[in-house]
């Protein structure tokens, strides 16, 4: 299996501290796992954080992640420009293109249908805009897999036409550096992926701990 962090690190060496940045399309999940992806790239890039997870749900849960992203983008000091940008908030089009796959365990087919249809909408978002490249902060979580995402990502990128950044976030330290990124800032840390068949399996795991005890 390719390593993705390698493969990052090789273009970051690439890019010249003396031309003029590249614009980054980041596809954020939430605060947590942006926190770290943000104070990493943002030496390198002109960032624009795009919040579209319409996986998220409840509508509660969706806003409460996204004004913390916001919030974090607004007093972390970073190497360079932060644009907070969020989508529509579609859930409906989750739930269409899960259909079938509501008994999926975690990290399965139904895992791969929301990464393809979340990186895409930033895949077209980044053609739209113009931007240098796109790529996604998902692959910080020792939970998701990091080459089902590369994989999707350069895919997209082909087909749209804009480079995919490659990346395994959660290397380097990079997971355990958004732990104390998010105790720094006093991030809301959820512990369910986002949507309601992950927040139905988590509820579960509870309850069999709880009466394990």
């Amino acid at each position: 299996m390719p390593n993705y962090q390698k493969e990052l690190e090789k273009i970051l060496a690439g890019i010249s501290p003396d031309a003029a940045r590249p614009r980054l399309l980041l596809h954020c999940c939430c605060a947590p796992c942006s926190s770290y992806v943000l104070e990493y790239l943002s030496r390198y890039f002109d960032i624009t954080a795009d919040f579209y997870n319409p996986n998220i749900s409840p509508a509660a849960e969706y806003r409460h992640r996204a004004d913390e992203l916001r919030r974090l983008i607004g007093e972390m000091p970073l190497s360079g420009p932060v644009t907070f940008e969020e989508g529509a908030y579609e859930p409906e089009r989750f739930f269409e293109a899960v259909r079938g796959l509501e008994d999926c365990p975690e990290g399965g087919e139904r895992c791969r249908v929301c990464f393809r249809l979340r990186l895409e909408q930033a895949a077209q978002r980044a053609k739209e805009g113009g931007f240098d490249w796109f790529t996604t902060t998902l692959t910080i979580s020792p939970l998701k897999n990091a080459a089902a995402l590369n994989e999707i990502g350069t895919a997209l990128g082909e087909a749209y036409g804009v480079r995919f950044l490659p990346s395994d976030f959660k290397k380097r330290e990079g997971y355990k550096r958004s732990i104390i990124l998010s105790h720094e800032y006093g991030l809301y840390r959820q512990d369910f992926c986002g949507c309601a068949f992950s927040r139905a399996a988590r509820e579960k795991e509870k309850q069999n701990e709880t009466a394990v005890r």
